[in-house]
């Protein structure tokens, strides 16, 4: 197995005009064996920063990015030993499946019968193996994207890169086949950088998440310390919902699930249900207080919440938190 890669990207900016900067000057560190998911909305540079680190983008004079201790600023991509992992599947329409995956095998000039091999271990690993001599136009959306996966890690990569790989799934499917990446991630032990616009899928996948907005940081960090303790309004806004409270001493903040609706005497608000959402395994109530703003709270989907009642709202204290520079 390669050993895992330390990723180091130094002052690295993006400028493509005097009016569109997609980055601006960068320091990140990513672990070796870490899987770092880089989040937020389009345009945020998230992207533009994959694609530094891959080689297919140069960043700007003076940015500076290194394997280890390997400056690769100047190496192309076929040099920088990295596998990607595109949206669109990038596969050969006119190969088979073993012969998608062992096209870059080829490319290395392996011997034939360590591409055999090497093609049976991965498409055994992504459970594909009975599909080997398949047309991969005749596979569904799933299917292509762990024959991709497949094909980036025949080559032993130092590196594996994701942009928006699930994007074009549908949601049953892309649950199934997070899980997949996710448990082949450990297995690897690679390192690996994954972009996504999804909350969900950088608190599935990341053993970090760099929140990224305006080509800038908000915030790095475990997924438990992003959801708990966002940094910026941003970033308490963009993962996951998030209600304000406004208390006597001013704003604070929580999570839908931790809000619980009881009988107004010592609550913290009160308000009246708008509407309940019934999701199966749980419910999502929308409550209107007096000033008019609103409220999400998540609770059991045995509790039963009529549109017009009147509520209290009530919350652990240890749930509630104030955004940094707030009083």
């Amino acid at each position: 197995m390669t050993h895992p890669v330390a990723i180091r990207l130094r002052q690295c900016a993006r400028t493509f005009d005097r009016d569109h900067t997609a980055l601006f000057p960068l320091d990140l560190d990513i672990h070796p064996g870490e899987t770092l998911v880089l989040l937020g909305p389009s345009g945020c540079g998230k992207t533009t920063t994959l694609r530094i680190i891959s080689g297919l983008e140069r960043c700007d004079a003076g940015g500076d990015v290194w394997f280890n201790d390997r400056n690769v600023t100047a190496l192309p991509i076929e040099k920088r030993s990295v596998g990607m992992v595109f949206q669109n599947y990038a596969l050969f329409p006119h190969l088979n499946v073993a012969q998608n995956v062992a096209y870059g095998l080829r490319i290395q000039r392996m011997s034939e019968s360590a591409v055999r091999q090497r093609v049976g271990e991965m498409l055994e690993m992504v459970d594909l193996l009975a599909f080997a001599d398949r047309s991969v136009q005749a596979l569904s959306g799933g299917q292509k994207q762990r024959v991709s996966l497949a094909r980036a890690l025949a080559a032993r990569p130092k590196v594996l890169l994701f942009d928006e790989p699930l994007a074009a799934l549908d949601a049953s499917l892309r649950d199934r086949l997070r899980e997949d990446i996710a448990a082949l991630l450990a297995q690897s032990g690679i390192t690996a950088v994954y972009v996504t616009h999804d909350q969900q899928e950088a608190m599935a996948l990341g053993d970090r998440i760099a929140v990224m907005q305006h080509g800038r940081i908000e915030q790095i960090g475990a997924p438990r310390d992003i959801y708990f303790h966002p940094a910026t309004p941003f970033v308490a806004d963009f993962v996951g919902a998030m209600n304000q409270l406004p208390l006597a001493d001013g704003n604070v903040y929580c999570r839908p699930e931790d809000i619980r609706l009881g009988e107004r005497a010592g609550a913290l608000l009160e308000g009246r249900v708008l509407n309940s959402t019934f999701f199966g395994q749980s419910q999502r109530v929308l409550v209107e207080l007096a000033s008019g703003q609103r409220i999400q709270v998540d609770g059991p989907a045995r509790e039963r919440w009529p549109q017009g009642k009147t509520v209290g709202l009530r919350a652990d204290a240890g749930s509630l938190f104030r955004l940094p520079g707030q009083h």
